[in-house]
């Protein structure tokens, strides 16, 4: 993972709670994951702060306090809104921090990821139904990311050095799925509302007599506007074969996601293989994703 320029702490953390919002601050407080970009920890039973740990985490984390709250209440799933928003400190007050933070409410479940993909089939038609609410035409406002959502030749590059560092067993049908899809028309339609990282690392579920159910979309701070090709390369991120069939099926009812969305797609979830494969050496569940995704895109099944 990228190095944390703000090593953030228990005791870092219950300092601003203190200061900001003392009603708080008395509540159990537990650290439960490291990511990327931000430290989630736990706050009490029903709440969860989101703090981010590089500078760029902190530019994610000021588009979600600015468009999940809008976002929200169109969604057909439970999102993490912020429910209070914490300011950066100077260190006068309180321990200095340099960012803005969120209070979020706190979702029992786990990811996706973490199930194996054959028991994801119930997952295809709620997932289905939540990209086809969010993927509506988004205001001229909306935030922009030079690497979700944007046509496939602008990762041109950042694919073909990817598969050079990877070079798997079928790098050369890697290439080939990669330049099929880059020939695909590229979209012309208005720009959609994207999650931007809609992996199964970020799609919380809990069990059920049917099997696992959707219970939460989490992580929006990639959240952009664009081509739905990029959120919907989780067809060969999430599901196995029987399950993508569903899901393509039931997003195409919606009648945004034609053939040549569908190459686009395939070719994101190439791109989104090679990445996890070449940086997630010390995240396991992400490292598995890539993997999956790898032998998903290879399946020799036509895209569109």
């Amino acid at each position: 993972m990228p190095a944390a320029e703000v090593d953030v702490t228990v005791p870092l953390v219950r300092g601003l709670l203190e200061d900001q919002h003392p009603d708080l601050a008395a509540l159990p407080l537990t650290l439960v994951a490291n990511g990327w970009d931000n430290v989630v920890l736990r706050l009490g039973d029903d709440l969860a702060l989101r703090m981010p740990r590089r500078a760029l985490g902190a530019e994610l984390v000021a588009h979600e306090q600015r468009w999940l709250p809008v976002l929200a209440p169109r969604l057909p799933v439970a999102v993490p809104a912020p429910v209070r928003v914490g300011r950066p400190s100077d260190g006068t007050r309180a321990p200095a921090y340099p960012w803005a933070w969120s209070v979020v409410p706190w979702f029992d479940g786990r990811v996706v990821g973490e199930t194996a993909p054959a028991d994801r089939g119930p997952l295809a038609r709620p997932l289905a139904e939540v990209v086809s609410a969010l993927h509506r035409p988004a205001p001229d406002d909306a935030p922009r990311n030079a690497y979700r959502g944007v046509p496939l030749a602008a990762r041109d590059a950042v694919f073909r050095e990817r598969l050079a560092a990877l070079g798997p067993p079928g790098a050369d049908r890697l290439l080939r799925c990669w330049e099929r899809a880059l020939a695909a028309p590229v979209w012309r339609g208005p720009a959609l509302w994207l999650h931007g990282d809609l992996h199964p690392a970020n799609i919380l579920v809990t069990d059920g007599a049917d099997g696992v159910s959707l219970s939460a979309l989490l992580d929006f701070g990639d959240v952009t506007a664009g081509d739905p090709a990029s959120d919907l390369a989780t067809a060969w991120l999430t599901f196995d074969g029987p399950g993508r069939v569903e899901f393509r099926a039931r997003v195409s009812t919606a009648g945004y996601a034609d053939a040549a969305t569908w190459e686009r797609a395939h070719g994101w979830a190439v791109l989104f293989a090679a990445l996890f494969l070449t940086s997630s050496d010390d995240a396991p569940v992400l490292r598995a994703i890539g993997e999956h995704a790898l032998t998903q895109v290879l399946a020799g099944e036509p895209p569109g």
